[in-house]
């Protein structure tokens, strides 16, 4: 037998299918006490939420009215599932579990008392009296009450029915009594708390749960971004990303070839109407739910940040997202000349709140370039214009550009809200990418953040070098300069030892740089040598460079002891040093190990062939407390010395939160080193990564690894079974 479900699961379902389809219960809903309110809303789908959030806030200004009447709270509750009292799924009304409820009439006294026990919404079970109830004779309940005298004909019997209401009138009363012993309807009132049949009472100041309700509803849906995010109004994010997956089912369809509607009449999946709580059942009220447009028109208000293919480019999709407030706009494959009026109105639409502007995988020629800078130099002069402006993994139209676009060069030159430029990978030559960094220096550019990773800019920089043909190296800020530059990434520009050494000079004009990422470069040792004048003038100055990024860089021990040399003895210490994928070797081992007792935090050390060898050593470097947060180690073939140093490591950085010690082969019994090391120390570790490791018998040591664990989460990361018989490989 099915179990029967209970009068609140009865009830929640009903106000869910309610709300859903458009039916008037919201100012009956709110009014429940929130004993009964709370578990509502856990359980409605997002449709519903919405609905009830928007219409609450709507007349209440996210405040509850006042001059609240309790008195009726239970009945309206109840009042909402009466069709499920009289459906055939709920002929008999105690079909339907409210709790068992025990009735006793005493036999002596004036005026009656009922003792009644039920469970409370917490599951303990309550046994309380209710003293002074006035109960009438027509409430009495039956004394010789059975079961089959409330059968299915009890509705069209007019003597049963009408015992009928006398019994569920007495059984609502006599609950909604329980309910006022029990104190719920005087929890966090306003006023005097009365009982409700001797007085009014003033509506709960009541702290209303939607946001935690959201992030749930969010988690479920997409548990993968939940962990990425921490938005300030996740009802905001959940409609944002919902809204993004319908324009991208959209997309998907509109780009195929035979499609000749509109955007908007477009009919999304039910898969993922079903997440919003919409079960494609026919329904007058809900009969355009499953178009494009009423997403459009119900969610655009939340939408911050969206991303838009080429083929959303048009003037209906504006005007679908006319109630959009965007900040972020990410534009994907923009390939021709008729994109550009459908971008346009979408950017003066939102002129006023966007602040970020990014271009992917889209081919763009140079009149469309100008176009669109023009448009962007006459909204910043307008409004507080745009802050970020990127354009990624694409090519323009003219084949080796040589010089900058006359728009972009404006646009550069005269942004005044313009912190991010961003033109990576997009094929760019030297003289473009001269064209750009002298630009802003000239215009003393504001701009704290330019990226040209990934193109081909090897010799950008040559003028800088010709500049100081004495030799002696320049005063940093000296004439013209990026004061509020502070990321420069370089990565993956086929740069040799000769732009290093233009470099330096040009980073003259950058006095406060914070990060510098020169990695992917085959810059070798005598490019790093060229860099140390450089990283000496700025430590007598005190200045702000916390983060330098070398992977990859072929280099070698010699050179890189010596830039160790140079950083160790910094007056402000670096933070963050990548010198991955470089193979040092052991030999570099003690500069390291001094290195590591400066005030780094971040140190990347994967694959630079430390060996056994080079892991001994820098246990001896390592004397007093790290203030490491995170290392990396891995594929650095060092057996058993590994775990020494991982122990070692352990007990001397009480900050250290992650450690990354893949592929190193040590044995399965290093874990008799490590856990030991984890068990007592009392530092803030959150995840060491052992993947990689051949360990073919891990059961033997589960026992112990199971006590392991920070925030109720395993620290340790083992490697799965079955690669202990996989190759190993750590070449590049």
């Amino acid at each position: 037998m099915r179990e029967v479900p209970s009068l609140i699961s009865l009830c929640i379902e009903a106000v869910k299918n309610e709300l859903v389809q458009g039916g008037d219960i919201v100012t009956a809903v709110f009014e429940l006490p929130y004993e009964l309110f709370d578990p509502l809303l856990s359980k409605l789908p997002p449709l519903a939420l919405q609905k009830l959030q928007s219409e609450i806030c709507e007349k209440t200004g996210r405040h509850p009215p006042f001059n609240y009447d309790p008195s009726s709270t239970l009945i309206t509750f109840l009042s909402v599932t009466s069709k499920i009292a009289a459906s055939d799924s709920a002929t008999n009304i105690f079909d339907i579990p409210l709790y068992p409820v025990k009735r006793m009439v005493s036999s002596v006294g004036s005026p009656r008392t009922l003792s009644t026990q039920i469970p409370s919404f917490w599951g303990e079970t309550v046994k309380t009296p209710i003293v002074g109830c006035q109960i009438s004779p027509w409430m009495q309940p039956f004394e010789d009450q059975n079961d089959h005298e409330f059968a299915d004909d009890c509705f069209t019997n007019g003597r049963k029915r009408a015992r009928f209401r006398r019994i569920e009138f007495f059984f609502f009363f006599q609950l909604h009594e329980v309910l006022w012993s029990l104190n719920l309807f005087s929890r966090d009132y306003v006023g005097e708390h009365k009982h409700p049949n001797n007085g009014n009472f003033r509506f709960p100041n009541r702290h209303w749960n939607f946001d935690s309700v959201w992030r749930g509803l969010f988690k479920l849906r997409w548990p993968d971004l939940v962990v990425w995010i921490q938005p300030v109004d996740w009802q905001q994010i959940y409609w944002e990303t919902h809204l993004q997956d319908c324009l991208d089912e959209a997309a998907e369809i509109a780009l195929i070839p035979s499609f000749n509607g509109c955007i908007g009449d477009i009919q999304l999946p039910d898969t993922v109407l079903k997440c919003i709580g919409f079960d494609g059942q026919d329904n007058p009220l809900t009969s355009n739910c499953s178009k494009l447009s009423y997403h459009c028109q119900q969610f655009g208000c939340f939408a911050r940040c969206l991303r838009l293919q080429n083929i959303l480019c048009t003037a209906e999709t504006c005007h679908l997202l006319r109630n959009g407030k965007l900040k972020r706009l990410v534009l994907r494959w923009i390939r021709s000349r008729e994109h550009v009026d459908g971008i346009c109105k979408l950017l003066n639409q939102n002129k006023e709140t966007l602040t970020s502007l990014e271009f992917i995988h889209c081919k763009l020629s140079s009149d469309f370039v100008n176009a669109l800078c023009d448009f962007l130099l006459i909204k910043s002069v307008q409004t507080d214009g745009i802050q970020n402006f990127s354009i990624s993994a694409s090519s323009f139209v003219e084949n080796n550009l040589l010089s900058l676009p006359v728009g972009l060069e404006s646009f550069l030159s005269s942004g005044r809200s313009l912190c991010s430029l961003k033109l990576c990978d997009n094929q760019l030559g030297p003289k473009f990418a001269n064209r750009v960094f002298n630009t802003l220096l000239n215009a003393s550019s504001s701009i704290s953040v330019l990226d040209l990773s990934e193109n081909n800019i090897s010799g950008w920089l040559s003028n800088f070098n010709k500049r100081s043909s004495s030799g002696t190296f320049p005063s940093l800020g000296m004439g013209k300069s990026l004061q509020s530059l502070r990321v420069l990434n370089l990565r993956g520009n086929n740069l040799c030892k000769d732009d290093v050494d233009s470099l330096r000079y040009a980073l003259v004009h950058v006095p406060y740089l914070e990060v510098l990422d020169i990695s992917d470069n085959s810059i070798e040792d005598e490019g790093i040598r060229s860099l140390i004048p450089y990283f000496s003038d700025a430590s007598e100055r005190c200045l702000s460079l916390a983060d330098l990024n070398l992977e990859n860089c072929e280099l070698s021990g010699n050179g890189v002891t010596q830039l160790l040399d140079t950083l160790s003895n910094f007056r402000r210490p670096l933070k963050c040093l990548s010198l991955a994928d470089n193979f040092l070797g052991s030999q570099v081992a003690v500069a390291l190990g001094k290195f590591l007792n400066s005030s780094i935090e971040v140190l990347n050390v994967g694959g630079i062939g430390l060996g056994s060898s080079g892991f001994q050593e820098l246990q001896g470097g390592m004397m007093a407390e790290l203030k490491l947060v995170k290392i990396n180690i891995s594929k650095n073939r060092g057996g058993i010395e590994t775990a020494k140093f991982l122990s070692k490591l352990i007990s001397l950085a009480p900050e250290l939160i992650e450690v990354n010690a893949a592929s190193n082969f040590m044995p399965v019994e290093a874990l008799t080193i490590i856990s030991p090391a984890l068990k007592v120390a009392e530092g803030k570790l959150q995840r060491l990564d052992l993947t990689g490791n051949p360990w073919a018998d891990q059961a033997a040591y589960m026992s112990m690894l199971s006590e392991i664990k920070r925030k109720g989460r395993p620290i340790l990361i083992l490697p799965l079974p079955s690669a202990a018989d996989a190759p190993y490989d750590d070449d590049p």
